[in-house]
């Protein structure tokens, strides 16, 4: 959600011709390649990117969810590289689907979008319907409360298929507080959650993001290939599953939801 003050922006990249970012107050929040949707600037990006495509064998079409649609940056990679695939995104900011509609590529076939809040969004969804959900929702740099809770990730567990995969991007700031909490409440529901992120930041010496990844099924997260296929990036991370994240939570305790709300 934007204050009044972040004013919403399309920047060109200067070191890529073809590169756009979308700022918020002068803060970026999307990069999109105009001429090649599977070019991904972002490194937490590439890692999302990175078991969505592990997901399924390769071209295989899926039905995913997008909470948070930005400049749809991976609804296009998605398109790009799963040509049948459907997708539904949920942007709560109507500026936002505004501005990327009138001055970015239209969107890719089979790329819905609707301007709605997430939770209700996910509320109001059939059961068993999607293949990937994937969360990159911010309020001030950090999750909102209403979508960061025990009940808001059993509601994601009901519409995913069985072999479903639910994907969450954190930002979060040594020593981590926000990502162990996290993990700590999709453990409550998932049966396999593990954590992919720069090994810097698990070493507690960068603000920046982390992505979760969990599923109703044990075993079900391609975890070897993920921790190979991190360690390639031009900014290699590291993949927590197991015991290595049983010491990351630390006893951390899930977040219930607010009874007030």
């Amino acid at each position: 959600m934007r204050t009044p003050d972040d004013r919403l922006e399309l920047a060109a990249d200067p070191a890529r011709p073809t590169g756009r970012t979308l700022l918020a107050g002068g803060v970026d929040q999307s990069y999109v390649d105009v001429a090649d949707p599977t070019y991904l600037h972002f490194e937490y990006v590439r890692r999302m990117a990175a078991v969505a495509d592990l997901a399924a064998p390769a071209g295989t079409r899926l039905d995913v969810l997008h909470l948070g649609g930005g400049a749809l940056t991976l609804p296009r990679y998605l398109a790009a590289t799963r040509p049948e695939s459907t997708q539904v995104v949920v942007e709560r900011d109507p500026a936002v689907v505004a501005l990327v509609d009138r001055n970015l590529p239209p969107r890719p076939a089979g790329v819905e979008v609707h301007v709605a809040d997430a939770r209700a969004a996910v509320t109001a969804a059939p059961a068993d319907a999607y293949d990937l959900v994937l969360a990159d929702i911010y309020q001030a740099a950090r999750m909102p409360p209403h979508v960061a809770t025990v009940g808001f990730a059993a509601e994601v567990a009901r519409v995913l298929r069985q072999d479903g995969i639910y994907l969450v991007n954190v930002t979060d700031l040594p020593p981590l507080v926000g990502s162990r909490v996290q993990v700590a409440t999709l453990r409550t529901v998932f049966a396999d959650v593990c954590v992919v992120a720069d090994r810097r930041m698990l070493r507690g010496r960068r603000y920046g993001n982390v992505v979760l990844a969990a599923t109703r099924r044990p075993d079900r997260l391609p975890v070897a290939l993920l921790a190979a296929r991190t360690s390639r990036d031009p900014v290699p991370g590291r993949v927590l599953h197991g015991p290595a994240l049983d010491r990351f939570v630390a006893g951390a305790r899930p977040r219930a939801d607010d009874p007030q709300r």
